[in-house]
């Protein structure tokens, strides 16, 4: 287990070592048997984390208020329109005042193109951790719960294939960063990791060339796949939703065009009889229902999604714990 977090930024996965990674592990099920069994664990007693928003959410505010309330702290909800921050605070600014107010700050920027540089601009201007609640690249909370959820029904990732595929969505053009996310962690972890997507949904070039050296370095696979049934075969981990073609369409109503070329890409019961007879569903929610993801999957036998969305309160805490 590593001591040395106090301080850190968590902006993605991939700035922590393997075994700084591991002890966010050990620390979300140590946290999460302490839940269970009703053990009080305010190792935050009197800390206090700033929360800005400049994209809504449901699972992300709940679970990071929630899991401030359980370590003893506070959770301060910022809405970025309701503030000055559109008025004249620039990233210094928040980073500055916000960093001396409060032990953290967490960010939820996902325009796409500003808002990774936006959270990194905030980080270097902090005197306290800032944490990446998701944005335009990355989504490392989301990931890690998803890391937590396919240990503890799968176990070891080193023998699974997980099918981290597109799939359609009418309701907008998602970001990148979930997907993106998941191949960058997952990899790091000797999984076979397929990325299953229609050709004009790239993910970024050094993103996929991340994965690909994860890959090789943990001794898993990486391969990118264009035909969504090939993708689903004898898959362990059916990980299908849509994301945006930020790379080749130049705006979003272009990028809707292209997505509706695929409305095809759905996973039923059919696609899912195709996986690996022990496969699990996941997906981050919320979900376009029986539009991505029908009823019978993501209600039925295979589905983790519920579990995947316990597991982002879990693994948050343990960020937050070890870093503020």
């Amino acid at each position: 287990m590593q001591t040395h977090l106090r301080g850190r930024d968590m902006i993605t996965t991939q700035e922590w070592t393997k075994d700084e990674l591991d002890t966010v592990l050990d620390a979300a099920f140590d946290l999460k048997r302490r839940r269970a069994f009703g053990e009080p664990h305010a190792l935050l007693r009197d800390k206090v984390l700033a929360m800005l928003f400049f994209f809504a959410s449901t699972r992300t505010r709940a679970s990071f208020e929630a899991g401030m309330a359980q370590l003893g702290g506070h959770a301060m909800f910022i809405d970025s329109a309701a503030t000055q921050i559109g008025h004249g605070d620039t990233w210094k600014e928040i980073g500055e005042i916000l960093g001396r107010y409060n032990d953290g700050v967490a960010v939820r920027h996902v325009d796409w193109g500003v808002g990774a540089r936006y959270i990194r601009a905030v980080a270097e201007a902090s005197r306290t951790p800032v944490l990446n609640m998701q944005c335009d690249m990355y989504h490392p909370f989301q990931a890690l719960a998803d890391l937590l959820t396919i240990i503890e029904a799968k176990g070891d990732l080193s023998k699974l294939t997980i099918n981290m595929s597109y799939a359609y969505a009418a309701s907008y053009q998602k970001p990148l960063s979930v997907p993106q996310s998941v191949i960058l962690l997952m990899t790091r972890y000797g999984a076979n990791v397929r990325l299953t997507r229609p050709p004009e949904m790239r993910l970024m070039p050094e993103v996929t060339a991340q994965a690909e050296e994860n890959a090789r370095k943990a001794r898993g696979g990486f391969e990118i796949v264009e035909d969504f049934e090939e993708g689903m075969k004898g898959a362990d981990v059916v990980y299908a939703k849509a994301w945006g073609s930020m790379l080749t369409a130049s705006d979003l109503e272009e990028s809707a065009r292209v997505s509706a070329k695929y409305d095809d890409w759905v996973v039923d019961a059919r696609r899912m009889e195709m996986a690996d007879e022990g496969a699990i569903y996941m997906h981050p929610l919320p979900a376009d229902r029986n539009i991505e993801v029908a009823d019978d999957v993501i209600d039925g036998r295979w589905s983790r999604v519920f579990d995947q969305a316990e597991n982002r309160l879990h693994t948050q805490k343990a960020v937050m714990a070890l870093t503020m």
